[in-house]
């Protein structure tokens, strides 16, 4: 592929997951992708077989990017520390936003789990890759006595990723980080971090 035919593939992506996160999957239309990147059809067509190819290809995209979030954000000191570094990140992140968009995986699993089951399989893995990130760092959380030992960490881990989620959710609906740091704030006492 040529460098500008590089170009224009990487404007529709970008175009298209700014769409995406805002109007979600199923109500943006290629004329809206059209639109926004100033692309014609046939470049388009000539790149992706339709709008659910690009719209696999943004998931895929942004799965990588949000992992590579995730790897940095829970990094600190003690194991702790990253659980703390991570919610402090989640607000930060959601914060540049301005509250506008909210979580594409969430949206994605809210709008596709029962009428798209590519986009749906696609987003299971991306929470499934995130909880196992989540388990591993309570887990060395409560082995450090940092953190409560009585739930198992997978559990923990599976109420940390909806708390954020719900959180984000709310803090888009009111465009205001104060739902996302309440949850956070009581996500820490329930799990009683010490780090």
């Amino acid at each position: 592929m040529t460098k500008k035919g590089e170009q224009t593939r990487t404007k529709i992506l970008d175009e298209s997951a700014r769409l995406f996160v805002r109007k979600g999957i199923g109500a943006t239309t290629v004329n809206d992708i059209l639109k926004a990147t100033g692309t014609t059809k046939g470049n388009l067509y000539f790149h992706f077989t339709g709008k659910d190819e690009i719209g696999l290809e943004v998931l895929k995209r942004e799965k990588q990017a949000f992992m590579n979030f995730l790897d940095t954000a829970l990094g600190g000191e003690t194991p702790g520390q990253g659980l703390n570094n991570f919610f402090k990140a989640a607000v930060e992140k959601h914060r540049r936003q301005d509250f506008v968009g909210g979580c594409l995986f969430g949206n994605t699993a809210l709008e596709a789990s029962d009428t798209s089951p590519d986009f749906a399989t696609f987003v299971v893995s991306v929470f499934e890759d995130w909880i196992t990130k989540i388990t591993r760092k309570i887990d060395q959380t409560q082995q450090l006595g940092q953190m409560r030992r009585d739930i198992p960490a997978r559990n923990l881990a599976e109420m940390v990723v909806a708390t954020i989620e719900g959180g984000i959710m709310q803090a888009r609906l009111l465009k205001s980080e104060q739902p996302l740091q309440h949850s956070i704030g009581t996500l820490q006492k329930v799990l009683e971090l010490k780090a």
